[in-house]
């Protein structure tokens, strides 16, 4: 399977791929291609657990809230528990993929997750994000089960570490892949043909970009 020539990589357990996500569409000229990754099999992954003190951890919380209300986002709810295991949520969105339904699963699970304060871990909340961009709950939750979208998630994140995606949210123009908060405009401001706007210490290649899904 070849990959698309642009990309925007996202873990639905990432409070930070939620916020780029909120962003992507509108951000590019072009479209990209939504691509599920597990996080946790690439090679430089925030894990948010590694806090020295409580303190760290109300700082680090109180940011992205600012950001989010910064985005004109819904208000922010944390979900218990915060980080939580994204393996059968990013199972149901290579499903979601493979039926055409990518973006509005993947918009329906992040604001479950962090505007309603809901685990993605629980499988009823996975099933309710389906059910609001008409998923069935039965064929979710076979979906997500298949041996196919398994090897699916996990050749997708085995690719995207091969094209240098060390971390979410990233996003992959042609040669160049953006990592981390500012990659969707760092990818917006590569894919303009302006100079980037921070050192480009997160942009890595080889690698190419997404076909922006808006399905």
């Amino acid at each position: 399977m070849s990959d698309p020539d642009a990309a925007f990589y996202f873990d639905l357990a990432s409070p930070l791929a939620y916020l780029a996500a909120e962003r992507v569409l509108h951000a590019l000229t072009g479209p990209a291609e939504w691509q599920p990754v597990l996080a946790r099999e690439l090679s430089s992954a925030e894990t948010f657990e590694a806090y020295r003190c409580r303190t760290e951890q109300e700082i680090f919380r109180a940011e992205i809230e600012q950001r989010a209300h910064a985005q004109g986002l819904q208000p922010w709810k944390w979900p218990s528990p915060f980080p939580f295991d994204s393996t059968l949520a990013m199972r149901v969105a290579t499903y979601a993929k493979s039926i055409g339904r990518t973006v509005p699963f993947v918009q329906a699970a992040f604001r479950q997750a962090y505007a309603g304060g809901r685990s993605l871990e629980d499988p009823d909340f996975v099933v309710i994000a389906a059910a609001a961009c008409e998923m069935h709950p039965a064929a979710v939750l076979k979906g997500a089960e298949l041996r196919t979208v398994k090897e699916q998630l996990s050749s997708t994140t085995a690719r995207a570490a091969r094209a240098g995606v060390t971390d979410v949210p990233a996003m992959r123009i042609g040669a160049r892949v953006f990592v981390g908060e500012h990659a969707v405009e760092e990818a917006a401001a590569h894919v303009g043909g302006a100079t980037n706007p921070r050192d480009p210490a997160g942009a890595r290649g080889p690698g190419r970009a997404n076909e922006a899904e808006a399905r």
